[in-house]
């Protein structure tokens, strides 16, 4: 549990500033660390979602500071656009988690037992933020200075030494491996989960022959 893994998702992007930034709050963390860098945007967070932007074929050192890729190669990876998440976060080495707050990445971070820094960027986001940081205790989260602006790399190093190293960190740890083994319960054959899911395809069997019965009728 000594490194830790940071992925926007999908769809979400972070300014050239912001990128930089957090690549020098990695550096000042000390922390072993993953990252899935995409090509950065000035415009809406979510617009590898909406627009689909690749690196436009440019190395991934073009959108880090100078010497970074370098300085932190004995204890860093960075992946360019994707990586395979799920996979990731199951894997032993696997301490903490900066991520976007998208709910699939959440679940994923849940039953994996991993921690995580809190870094919503739009939509729903904000509000599972919220919740992970105030109301289960497994998260940290990350606060610009002003709405709208920048996270700084110095709060950046805090987070992630409060996810990885801290007092705090072990105890979120202890309570999202209790989260875990809640959801696995929850997603097994007899867990209330797979029933919700058993329940609600029933119903959607039983009125779609309900209305394929009344339009025979009715055509009758």
């Amino acid at each position: 549990e000594s490194v830790i893994f940071l992925s926007f998702g999908s769809g979400g992007t972070i300014s050239k500033c912001q990128m930089t930034e957090l690549a020098y709050g990695l550096e000042l963390s000390k922390q072993r660390f993953i990252w899935v860098v995409r090509q950065p945007t000035e415009g809406d967070a979510s617009a590898a979602f909406f627009e689909a932007k690749d690196c436009d074929g440019l190395p991934i050192i073009n959108y880090l500071p100078d010497g970074f890729v370098s300085r932190t190669k004995d204890v860093g990876i960075c992946v360019t656009m994707w990586a395979p998440q799920a996979e990731i976060l199951k894997h032993p080495a696997i301490g903490g988690f900066v991520t976007h707050c998208g709910w699939n990445s959440v679940l994923e971070s849940i039953l994996n037992g991993v921690p995580m820094v809190a870094w919503p960027l739009y939509a729903e986001q904000k509000m599972n933020a919220t919740m992970l940081s105030k109301e289960l205790g497994v998260a940290v989260k990350a606060t610009p200075i002003e709405e709208g602006g920048v996270v700084c790399r110095k709060q950046i190093a805090e987070l992630i030494h409060r996810v990885m190293v801290d007092e705090e960190g072990i105890a979120m740890r202890v309570k999202v491996k209790d989260y875990k083994l809640s959801g696995e319960k929850a997603l097994s054959v007899c867990g209330s989960s797979h029933g919700s899911l058993y329940q609600m395809t029933k119903d959607c069997v039983f009125h779609m022959h309900q209305q394929s019965s009344e339009a025979k009728s009715r055509g009758a």
